[in-house]
């Protein structure tokens, strides 16, 4: 199990410190960086930025969000960062929930195993360059077909060669489906609400969608599960589930609608349905604070690790048997600095 940082959104502006983060990171050989989208910063800019000044340490996207690009544009990005990097990059993608996708980017949220699986498919033809892009749709058809623009368009092949015709797609995902098909056609996972006591489930969901994986992909045996772990050290563990407790509210009851909330249901599954129904009736009512009090300490627990070092060290030993090979800290220095010293740090140029 390796270690990482995941740097989160960006609130009202550029989080301070990251930049020191990420480059202490690179010298510690920390195995990766990740960033995020919703509706404010972007994922890809912060990581070109920070990423600039470190050699060593993998640079990821957790997650960028097929519906704010083109297929296109996000391999175009991606093999772009990826020979800046010298091919550390890997790109996480996601598909967001229907408030984002429909009311910030005014695009359908219909369908998104499918779109999934289409926009997949269209970002590694650009990255193979076997042959001019095409792909017959429905959701992302090139070139766009008569009839829907000028009858001009034309099947392209990239310019630029890739650095690596196999660059590493990673794919966030909570539901059972989604879980599968990030095993069958993706070469990593991304969950953000990771449980240990979870493991066997996600392991068979992940074994169904190893069943369906084509040869050509990558073995099995390197498929990679990079797990967003909230991390907060101190010595009194409710202190310390004090500081998560607001993250977990803000997932259950403001990201996604009322009965469309998909990261609201991975916690449901967890057994806490009664606590987030609580939880989102207050967050939706505007009450922030009574919502994050809500959130019940075993629930903390499950998806974080909080608490004095020494405790952290005792709980994480529930995750090394996991299929987790990569805990992705969300924390300040102290938090990263305790799993630095329980987790071994590796080369960062090694495979994805």
């Amino acid at each position: 199990m390796r270690l990482g940082i995941h740097t989160g959104y960006w609130s009202a502006g550029p989080p301070e410190g990251v930049q020191d983060a990420v480059l202490a990171a690179d010298r510690l050989g920390v195995d990766s960086v990740w960033t995020a989208e919703a509706y404010g910063s972007d994922a890809f800019t912060p990581l070109a930025w920070w990423g600039s000044r470190t050699s060593r340490v993998r640079l990821g996207t957790a997650v960028a969000q097929i519906s704010a690009r083109t297929p296109t544009a996000t391999a175009m990005a991606a093999l772009t960062l990826d020979h800046l990097s010298g091919g550390r990059f890997v790109l996480g993608l996601g598909v967001s929930g229907p408030q984002v996708v429909e009311g910030w980017y005014g695009q359908p949220y219909a369908r998104p195993l499918a779109r999934t699986r289409e926009y997949v498919e269209v970002v590694r033809q650009v990255l193979a360059r076997e042959a001019p892009v095409t792909s017959p749709g429905p959701h992302y058809p090139l070139p766009l077909p008569d009839g829907e623009g000028t009858g001009l368009g034309k099947a392209l092949r990239s310019t630029v060669h890739p650095l690596r015709a196999d660059l590493p797609i990673h794919l966030a995902a909570e539901g059972p489906r989604n879980i599968a098909l990030a095993a069958e056609i993706a070469d990593g996972w991304l969950p953000l609400f990771y449980s240990p006591r979870m493991d066997g489930t996600f392991r068979d969901l992940l074994a169904d969608g190893f069943a369906r994986r084509s040869p050509e992909r990558s073995p099995e045996t390197a498929f990679k599960v990079s797990a967003t772990v909230p991390v907060v050290v101190d010595e009194h563990v409710e202190r310390a589930a004090d500081r998560v407790r607001p993250f977990l509210a803000l997932y259950v009851g403001g990201m996604g609608a009322k009965g469309a909330n998909f990261h609201r249901d991975a916690l449901d599954r967890l057994g806490y349905a009664d606590a987030c129904d609580e939880v989102q009736a207050h967050y939706l009512a505007g009450r922030k604070d009574l919502a994050a009090a809500a959130v019940p300490t075993a629930m903390v627990e499950d998806v974080a690790l909080v608490g004095p070092a020494d405790k952290i060290a005792r709980d994480l030993e529930a995750w090394r048997s996991t299929a987790v090979t990569t805990i992705l800290v969300q924390g300040d220095a102290t938090a990263v600095r305790t799993l630095a010293a329980l987790l071994p740090v590796a080369d960062a140029t090694a495979s994805a």
